[in-house]
């Protein structure tokens, strides 16, 4: 059986906020931060990367209403497992317009105008392509030993 909307709904909310909380946790430190030296633990970094992965989070299941719609025209009624990761650049590209407009909501003051600094982007675009890149590994390989009926229950983790 294939994932079904609601299933594939709950494995990316599932994925994104573990996995997603875990690996921005890690990594946000090391992100490029625009100072000279070694980039450093501050608490405004770590608000503005768990910002962006609940952007990314709201948006995905925004997506995910749309892809399943676009899905009801192929017969098999699922993506090609490459479709998934590929999948990526136009959801990084909306949450990166939306940073760029100044339209995601909670972010401090100096990045919410949308006037963001060179070395943002970079921050942005490794923090979402490791997070985006072990999710989609995560999900069509590993996962299925400890979820072995996650698929026969069409994605559902609950």
């Amino acid at each position: 059986m294939l994932p079904t909307l609601n299933g594939r709904i709950q494995t990316r909310i599932f994925m994104l906020v573990v996995f997603g909380s875990i690996i921005t946790f890690l990594i946000t430190p090391l992100l490029p931060d625009g100072l000279p030296g070694v980039p450093g633990f501050d608490g405004t970094y770590y608000r503005i990367t768990f910002i962006i992965l609940a952007t990314v989070l709201v948006l995905g299941i925004l997506w995910e209403l749309l892809y399943h719609l676009i899905q009801q025209f192929r017969w098999e009624k699922d993506w090609p497992t490459m479709f998934g990761l590929i999948t990526a650049i136009n959801e990084g590209a909306l949450v990166w317009i939306l940073l760029e407009l100044g339209l995601v909501p909670g972010l401090p003051v100096g990045v919410d105008e949308g006037d963001l600094p060179s070395f943002f982007f970079w921050a942005f675009f490794i923090d979402f392509s490791v997070i985006w890149l072990f999710i989609w590994i995560w999900t069509n390989g590993p996962m299925r030993v400890p979820f072995i009926r996650w698929r026969f229950f069409g994605g559902r983790i609950i």
